[in-house]
């Protein structure tokens, strides 16, 4: 397997990325619909829209700002500064810039209910296509790991074996999915408590696997994007602490 890996579509030479990544936010989208639909919707229509509209703003932006961060060097020497942030993404800062818009417009439409649970299973189905992308991308774009001598290392293009980050994380995404639905089908799970085992289980996920993942350090040996998965744990650590806050109290 040749990286980066291009398709064509119809005159176009596109890398598969490309094509992953819409297709992945195109289909997330789409099974939101569906799932709104079939499950129905605490949030009334005007409400979700908004909620909608400040997911969608919040994840460009702290993806954007996030993803300079990744780098400080890079972001101090960059010669154009907003055209450094745009060129710089990460899903750890849409998911935690899409929480901030989404929370900053239910409070100015005064809006009670957890707007979160109908987009876990949407976002997870999203990412796994769009990390299968950034597996086509091999070593040219930054989601790949470092060196390892285990055996399902892979050659990511540098003639190095490499570990699979992007692999690893589809196969964790998948196994969140199962343990997801199972934990709704045996626990009451209280509303908003299905997306915040999410993030909290994601966060925690990023965090140990950038430690394999070759990227600008900070003198206590943590990146920025760890230090962002610190700071959302922070924000749940009522919930890590207390975790029965998660599920509806049982009367007899």
């Amino acid at each position: 397997m040749q990286f980066p890996v291009y398709i064509n579509l119809f005159s176009l030479h596109l890398p598969l990325h490309a094509v992953t990544e819409t297709l992945g936010m195109f289909t997330g989208f789409r099974y939101f619909l569906y799932l709104r639909r079939r499950q129905g919707d605490q949030v009334e229509n005007n409400n979700r829209l908004w909620a909608i509209i400040g997911a969608i703003f919040g994840a460009l932006l702290g993806s954007r700002l996030l993803g300079a961060l990744e780098n400080p060097p890079g972001l101090y020497q960059a010669s154009n500064l907003l055209l450094y942030i745009y060129q710089n993404k990460t899903i750890v800062g849409g998911l935690l810039g899409g929480l901030a818009g989404v929370e900053l417009i239910k409070k100015a439409v005064g809006e009670r209910h957890s707007t979160g649970d109908l987009f876990v299973y949407p976002l997870i189905l999203a990412m796994i296509i769009g990390r299968i992308g950034c597996f086509t991308m091999g070593i040219y774009e930054e989601t790949y790991g470092l060196p390892t001598s285990l055996p399902w290392g892979l050659d990511l293009g540098d003639g190095i074996s490499r570990h699979p980050v992007s692999l690893y994380e589809i196969i964790f995404l998948m196994l969140l999915w199962q343990m997801l639905r199972a934990a709704g089908r045996r626990y009451p799970l209280v509303n908003g408590a299905r997306f915040k085992f999410f993030m909290i289980s994601y966060l925690l996920f990023r965090f140990g696997l950038d430690f394999i993942k070759p990227g600008y350090r900070f003198a206590f040996g943590l990146g920025s994007i760890q230090l962002a998965c610190l700071a959302g744990l922070l924000y749940y650590s009522p919930v890590i602490i207390f975790p029965s806050r998660l599920t509806q109290k049982q009367y007899g």
